[in-house]
């Protein structure tokens, strides 16, 4: 009947359809990380603000074109696409992907940066210190500190031709490091040009180059024995990878170890490119703020293969593996503009590097602290508004004053209120009215 309200056969049904838990790979964020995040955030702004870099802001869709470029390395298998709307989208004449996809999720802030540097350029400074926050989503299989929908935090400089771009990404970066008290980590450098000299210099093809760095890339994990027998599976000529092999068990992890490259690879490659490597590394050794070691790591490849030049990762013990990377890329502008640009980024962990304060008890610093007011159930209103001009009033003054009606369990709700960084406590009860 008409006006008649129509009432689900079991409710209890309905609502259990429902699920509670974020969908594989995302996470709900609590009050506590909620606050930790903030803070860092914070942080990056105000310290990266000191370095000259301004903030800017790209779409989270790309053009699935642009996603699938062939310049993000394995992040192109996990892009989460996105079908075409409205009349666009006819699934019963679809013949191919294409005809069903035309954007996508981007995967990292460096492609949608170079098309909007690419867009943009005319109205911007050159060169281009950019700092760029955002989530970005992986479909990835999620572990420890790794998410399908996470937060990145990149700094580039487009238009800056020589080492000085490396010196400032690397000095910035470390120095925000060292601001959320981490110490002793290490900043590991190497070069595309120099790893692709010393596939040469081996006798390795060219055209094999990319999977000999695949290979490498394992040394970590399955140590030089292991990066042998890779190799040889692959079909290599034995004597090839006996010479690769054979470097770096002479190349010692420090300016060293760069200068020995400059003279062994004389012949398959610049020296400039050994020189501006050991500039960089000498250069933030000496005005360096933070606590932290510059190390050249013949063997660090990073997998993306838009980079070009220069490659850096932040190798943190407490972690077990990197916080954060970047390097040189620049040829990825050109592939917008038909221009190529200098171009060279650093990206942080931001995800790690929160999980990491988290798990080490970090209490955000506050020169004013916190206050809770604890308030007795059915306080009188002229009660009341004294209480609430007295918070105003410390507030004003930079203390954080949180306002609570005292609970039975007065002990457990302090514990809880301590937990979230509360250190005062003032309680308010009910007095006799004249």
């Amino acid at each position: 009947m008409p006006g008649d309200v129509i009432k689900p056969k079991n409710i209890k049904e309905t609502i259990m359809a429902l699920k509670k838990k974020p969908t594989t790979g995302m996470k709900d964020i609590l009050p506590r990380e909620m606050e930790i995040r903030n803070y860092v955030m914070n942080m990056i702004r105000e310290t990266y603000g000191t370095f000259g870099f301004s903030s800017i802001e790209t779409p989270c869709v790309e053009h699935i074109e642009n996603l699938c470029s062939k310049q993000g390395g394995e992040n192109e298998k996990l892009i989460f696409k996105i079908l075409k709307r409205g009349e666009k989208l006819k699934l019963d004449q679809a013949e191919n992907e294409s005809d069903l996809v035309d954007s996508g999720l981007r995967y990292d802030l460096t492609v949608p940066l170079s098309r909007y540097y690419s867009n943009n350029a005319n109205e911007l400074p050159a060169p281009f210190k950019a700092l760029q926050m955002g989530n970005v989503w992986r479909a990835d299989r999620p572990q420890r500190g790794r998410f399908r929908q996470f937060m990145q935090c990149d700094i580039d400089i487009l238009g800056e031709s020589t080492y000085l771009a490396e010196i400032e990404l690397i000095l910035a970066t470390t120095t925000l490091l060292g601001k959320l008290d981490f110490e002793n980590f290490t900043i590991r450098v190497n070069d595309r040009k120099l790893l692709k000299a010393m596939a040469q210099y081996s006798g390795f093809p060219e055209e094999s180059y990319d999977t000999v760095f695949i290979i490498l890339d394992k040394m970590d994990k399955i140590g030089l024995n292991g990066v042998a027998e890779e190799l040889k599976r692959e079909g290599f000529e034995p004597s090839s990878v006996e010479t690769y092999l054979g470097l770096f068990q002479e190349i010692t992890k420090d300016v060293e170890g760069v200068r020995y490259c400059k003279e062994k690879l004389k012949d398959v490659m610049d020296a400039k490119v050994a020189e501006d490597l050991e500039t960089i590394i000498t250069s933030v050794d000496a005005v360096k703020t933070a606590k932290f070691k510059m190390e050249f790591d013949p063997t660090l490849v990073r997998g993306m293969s838009y980079y070009t030049g220069p490659i850096f990762e932040i190798a943190m013990d407490e972690f077990g593996g990197s916080v954060g990377g970047g390097g040189r890329y620049d040829e990825m502008i050109g592939k917008f503009t038909g221009n190529n640009v200098c171009a060279c980024g650093f990206s942080i962990g931001f995800e790690r590097i929160v999980m990491l304060l988290l798990e080490r008890g970090y209490t955000i610093p506050s020169a004013s602290g916190r206050k809770a007011y604890l308030i007795e159930k059915n306080m009188p209103a002229v009660q009341l508004l004294e209480i609430l001009k007295k918070a105003e009033s410390e507030r004003a003054q930079g203390v954080q004053v949180n306002l609570a009606i005292m609970k039975k369990n007065k002990k457990f709700q302090k514990e809880q209120l301590m937990r979230d960084g509360y250190e005062e406590f003032e309680e308010f009860y009910r007095t006799a009215l004249k």
